[in-house]
């Protein structure tokens, strides 16, 4: 079986939380095994450049629950990295607003640009997440390559990486943690390998410079969300960063129809001054996402891990850089690099997202319609603000939807919770109450009372 020997080459192409999470696994386990290893990390960014050049295109939020378990592996985050804690989430649809506090009231999420920030950015107490893990794994022993990898072969069975304007490399393990955006992954497809990228769908992601004191008037350490009845609009939230604030959203076939309906929304314009232009942003991008992944992200002496292998479906997926770049780095020292041990050890991990992946896209796809009822809408948010009223009251549906939106919670937790009779019980109740006729004649007199 093949293995990692001492001395031995490992080359890792991408330098995002994917790449540089498996180096500074591999070297942390090689240490305790007794066993050195060279690594060479390829990447073409430049974390330190605001913009495009230094960005991974990505909404930068951390879940707590990823805060609390790098802390644990020994990664604690640097108030220079976090640009904002963010203590809860003001969920918006157009039947009213709640904001859902944090449930163990602490400020654990962490608001991040991937990058050096948006477009002509001028702060320079912010450093970039990524750049922050780069330096980790170069801390470990790892080697920064920067250039952008123009060509990858096999050589007597191994693995050989070209950079533009140098001689290729031969490496004992190959480990991709690219995006799904990168045309790195063309260069996979000539390959007598039995890897199929992932399937993926487009987002939208935008920032505004609104300075801040206004993000504090206006957003606060909140993270605004948004539920509103816009065709082919799924999920979509405002994350406020420092100077600036982000704009991301999920949905079918995004284009700039649906971006302008979701921006002029009254939704969105009650968050922001009154001034406010969705069209004065300064940085843009709608990225492709990992929404099912890779059938075998993985063969002798090769590992994909992150977006371009298996990722978590809409949220958190630096968790899942995490996790897939752990297990790849712990199948690597401890029981080798053969498609064979890969499938043993690493494949395991894989799977287990994959199959959280198809529960959430049920959740998803029931929000969804619930959206499509304005009585369920108002359930919702009837059932959400008596228990931030009550916090001594169990908080179900607030709980549900903080870790829907947080990513912070497996998707099958959720589901399980929110099949608990109880659960069930108390949403039905509150659907009830909003159909019946009374209220709806009430509703109907106090709207034309407003009139």
């Amino acid at each position: 079986m093949l293995s990692l020997d001492e001395n031995s080459r490992v080359a890792v192409i991408g330098a995002g939380p994917a790449g540089t999470f498996f180096s500074y696994f591999l070297f942390a386990m090689a240490e305790r095994m007794g066993l050195e290893v060279q690594l060479d990390i390829f990447e073409s960014r430049d974390f330190t450049n605001p913009g495009p050049t230094g960005c991974n295109m990505c909404g930068g939020i951390i879940s707590e629950s990823l805060v609390q378990t790098l802390a644990t592996e020994g990664i604690n985050l640097p108030s220079t990295v976090i640009q904002r804690g963010i203590d809860s989430y003001v969920l918006h649809m157009d039947v009213g607003s709640v904001k859902i506090e944090t449930p163990l009231q602490e400020k654990r999420i962490g608001a991040v640009h991937r990058g050096a920030g948006p477009r002509g950015n001028q702060e320079t107490q912010w450093d970039s997440f990524d750049g922050f893990l780069l330096e980790l794994a170069r801390d470990k022993g790892a080697n920064l390559v920067s250039g952008r990898v123009e060509e990858i072969r096999w050589e007597d069975g191994r693995p050989a990486v070209k950079v533009r304007g140098s001689e290729p490399s031969v490496y004992d393990l190959l480990v991709v943690a690219v995006g799904v955006n990168t045309p790195t992954l063309k260069l996979f497809q000539d390959l007598d390998i039995k890897y199929v990228p992932p399937e993926t769908t487009k987002t939208f992601i935008c920032e505004y410079a609104l300075g801040r004191e206004t993000i504090e008037d206006y957003l606060g350490s909140s993270m605004h969300t948004y539920l509103l009845k816009i065709p082919r609009l799924e999920f979509a939230a405002m994350i406020p960063k420092g100077e600036y604030a982000t704009v991301c959203m999920l949905g079918k076939k995004i284009d700039k129809q649906l971006v302008q309906s979701f921006l002029n929304s009254p939704e969105v314009k009650r968050c922001l001054p009154s001034d406010w232009d969705y069209r004065q942003e300064v940085c843009r991008c709608m990225p492709k996402i990992n929404i099912k992944g890779s059938t075998q992200p993985f063969g002798d002496r090769l590992i994909f891990v992150g977006d371009c292998g298996i990722s978590r479906l809409y949220k958190d997926g630096i968790g899942a850089a995490y996790k897939t770049a752990k297990a790849a780095a712990t199948t690597a020292i401890f029981t080798g690099i053969s498609e064979e041990a890969l499938k043993q050890r690493f494949w395991p991990a894989c799977k287990k997202l994959e199959r959280d992946n198809r529960i959430g896209k049920w959740i998803f796809s029931s929000v969804g319609l619930i959206q499509s009822f304005p009585f369920a809408r108002r359930a919702i948010l009837r059932m959400v603000s008596k228990e931030q009223q009550n916090k001594g009251a169990p908080q179900r549906m607030s709980t549900s939807l903080w870790d829907l939106f947080t990513g912070s919670a497996p998707y099958r937790e959720i589901l399980l919770r929110m099949a608990h009779p109880f659960f069930l019980s108390r949403l039905i109740w509150n659907i009830m109450i909003e159909l019946w006729p009374f209220r709806s004649r009430k509703r109907t007199r106090r709207s034309h009372e407003d009139e």
